[in-house]
């Protein structure tokens, strides 16, 4: 159940400079011309910034309503300003450290943004009151769940990474201000997400460039770990379905108020396994010409164990989206790598 749909008139995506906050910018500014966008980043170089001002110079070449503001959210005083100046309907909170094997050896940039960040994100919505608050939750909260396809109503007690911990906490401290202070939130567990202009830190973009290098890439648990990956039209299909529709606000059986609080994963719903995944990509970037036809592919491969902090299989149960919402992510992975290779062909070869 949830409420009739919210005004779009100003909207705020934090961590709009990265992979899917740029993805949700530009749509935004395409399905709501009316509406005044603003983004915020803090354009850390977490990975190659060039690839950020890319994308921001491709959001503002839209026109429209938008507004980019350069400031970390984990600065109180940067945020608090933020919402001053605008009185948001609708927050889109994107913005965070990412990375699972990063946060091994570089825990304090998780603690300054995903948790510092997201409270000061919190206490903004508290003091300034919004229709909705929407954050990136991951899917890796559901850890070492042995128990596929995941559904929200696991237990996700159990991270094995200082990531999905953050993510995890996110979710906890949305659901003490829903209750505490009636704000409306609802987080989305991505899984896997891809695409053109996507992180370099991810697989498919790291294997891409090493493969072009002639390194040798490493399949972890020797190429069987399976992924939900989603491509990253679908994803900003989900946010924009959600965001419009914030959790309702009822009475529990006891009398009590019920925190206007949701939990949705938004995944592909067909595992693929680490090999099946590398052959299409080759296939691909073969038929984008980024690769030769006759490259050795077998001599550039080798399969390695597990990797501390990584899961065997990501699997999403997306039916309580699809219940809520009417939507469904579809995008095959061939047609999700053939979009990537093609986009990273333009730019590189």
């Amino acid at each position: 159940m949830t409420h009739d749909p919210i005004p779009m008139n100003s909207i705020l995506v934090t961590g709009a400079a990265g992979f899917i906050g740029s993805n949700l910018a530009k749509r935004l500014l395409r399905d709501f011309p009316e509406a005044r966008i603003v983004g915020v980043d803090n354009l850390n170089d977490y990975y190659d910034v060039s690839l950020k001002h890319e994308r921001l110079a491709q959001i503002a070449a839209l026109g429209g309503q938008w507004t980019f503001v350069q400031a970390d959210i984990a600065d109180r005083t940067a945020v608090e300003q933020l919402f001053a100046g605008h009185s948001f309907s609708v927050v889109v909170n994107l913005a965070a450290q990412a990375g699972v094997r990063y946060s091994i050896d570089h825990p304090e940039a998780y603690i300054s943004s995903n948790l510092v960040g997201f409270y000061n994100i919190l206490e903004a919505c508290r003091h300034h009151p919004v229709r909705h608050l929407v954050y990136a939750s991951s899917s890796s909260v559901y850890g070492a769940n042995s128990k596929v396809p995941y559904s929200t109503d696991d237990p996700v007690d159990t991270p094995v990474s200082l990531y999905a911990a953050t993510k995890k906490s996110n979710e906890l401290l949305a659901h003490a201000y829903s209750k505490l202070y009636d704000i409306p939130t609802t987080g989305l567990r991505f899984f896997t997400v891809y695409g053109p202009a996507g992180r370099p830190d991810m697989a498919y973009y790291k294997f891409t460039e090493m493969l072009l290098a002639g390194k040798t890439i490493q399949l972890y648990n020797y190429g069987h770990c399976r992924r939900d990956f989603t491509y990253v039209d679908d994803i900003v299909e989900g946010i924009v379905r959600v965001m419009q529709r914030a959790p309702e606000r009822r009475q529990g059986a006891d009398g009590l108020p019920v925190p206007p609080y949701k939990i949705y994963n938004i995944g592909n719903s067909s595992p693929v396994e680490l090999l099946d995944f590398v052959t299409i990509l080759q296939e691909e970037l073969v038929r984008a010409g980024v690769l030769p036809p006759d490259y050795d592919f077998a001599a550039h491969r080798q399969l390695v164990p597990m990797q501390p902090g990584d899961v065997v299989a990501t699997y999403a149960d997306t039916s309580p989206l699809e219940r809520d919402f009417g939507f469904r992510p579809s995008t095959s992975l061939r047609d999700g790598l053939r979009a990537f290779a093609e986009w990273y062909a333009s730019r590189n070869v």
